[in-house]
């Protein structure tokens, strides 16, 4: 049998925080499926679970903004939440890259784009995204990116 969707793993998780009365728990999840849903409402499809890697992405990276945003107001119990929302949201998303392995990706995309400087970033980050969604902050892939192809 095939594994579940994420969508799948989302429900589970949602009931198991309900049996075991975990508030904060069952809170970040529903925000996750409601943002999924609105989507899919929005767009008249159901997402798959590339999509819903994006979107559980981007509610990722909102935290971490939000967290680095408290943390530079002093605002440390907010910013602790923002942390903790992304613990769980992270639990669903799929296993971290190490610097080699991203090193290896990037080069193997800057080889296959034929990439020669800087004006074919926009390529190579083309070509890495789909491999890389919620394995690696953006931000870092784009720096080493730009990194390889300067040197």
């Amino acid at each position: 049998m095939a594994s579940p969707s994420l969508k799948e793993q989302l429900t589970s998780a949602v009931k198991e925080a309900m049996r075991n009365r975990d508030k904060d728990r069952l809170t970040t999840l529903r925000m996750a499926q409601a943002a999924i849903k609105q989507i899919e409402i929005d767009e008249r499809r159901e997402l798959g679970d590339d999509e819903v890697l994006k979107v559980l992405d981007k509610m990722l990276k909102q935290r971490r903004d939000a967290a680095s945003q408290y943390d530079d107001a002093g605002r440390e119990e907010l910013a602790d939440r923002e942390r903790a929302e992304m613990v769980i949201i992270e639990e669903f998303m799929p296993a971290a890259l190490t610097e080699d392995e991203l090193d290896g990706l990037i080069h193997k995309a800057i080889s296959t784009t034929d990439a020669q400087g800087m004006q074919d970033m926009g390529k190579v980050m083309n070509q890495l995204r789909p491999q890389v969604l919620g394995r690696v902050e953006m931000g870092h892939l784009s720096q080493k990116v730009r990194a390889a192809l300067a040197g």
